[in-house]
């Protein structure tokens, strides 16, 4: 049961980071930002986008 909530945690650790890397790559916002708007919104793609491309427009 513990083994299951490890990967768990790791698997949503790693979703996190592959979004932050992602929502800079695509839209040029700092990681700090892109941290920021996934503890914001989410996980949803099109709205971090979204958000990340109004952001970076600033």
């Amino acid at each position: 049961m513990v083994r299951d909530g490890e990967e768990r945690a790791a698997h949503i650790l790693a979703q996190k980071e592959f979004r932050v890397r992602f929502l800079m790559r695509e839209t040029s916002i700092t990681e700090a930002q892109a941290r920021d708007l996934i503890d914001l919104i989410g996980n949803d793609s099109n709205s971090l986008l979204r958000e990340a491309r109004l952001l970076n427009k600033l």
